[in-house]
This record gives structure tokens, C-alpha cells and sequence, in this order.
């Protein structure tokens, strides 16, 4: 996984960004191949709570970790 070396933008915190969107939409069934997220979640991003965002990321990065190397 590579890091985001970009100065955060508003509503960025240094260790995460506003959003899991890497601009890279690519659906498949009903999940972004770019940032992984349900279309349910993608919908809903902007209304969700600071704690069901935190839920959706936990995901993010759980999927992660677990997701075999590129390359």
C-alpha cells in the first residue's frame, strides 16, 4: 500500500482523508474496485456519522492488511 504524501486537504486528518474515494471508480457488482466501498456506503458518505464513517474505514483497512501483494 503506498502512502499519501499530499498536504492534507480541509476536513483531512493526517492519517486519514474526508473520503476512502481514490477518484478511480470502477464497479463491480455493487463494490468501487478503486476505494472498496459499497455503493450503500458511497451514497450515503456524506451523511453518515464521524462513528459510522470510523466503522467503513476500519473495514477499509482491515481488507487491506488481508489483501494479498501487488505486483
Amino acid at each position: 500500500m503506498t502512502m499519501d504524501t499530499r498536504p492534507p486537504r480541509a476536513g483531512e486528518t493526517e492519517a486519514r482523508p474526508a473520503s476512502p474515494c481514490i477518484r478511480v471508480c470502477h464497479l463491480e457488482e455493487d463494490t468501487c474496485l478503486g476505494c472498496r466501498r459499497t455503493l450503500d456506503e458511497i451514497a450515503r458518505w456524506s451523511r453518515m456519522s464521524e462513528a459510522e464513517k470510523g466503522r467503513v474505514w476500519q473495514r477499509l483497512e482491515r481488507e487491506g492488511e488481508a489483501a494479498p501483494a501487488q505486483g
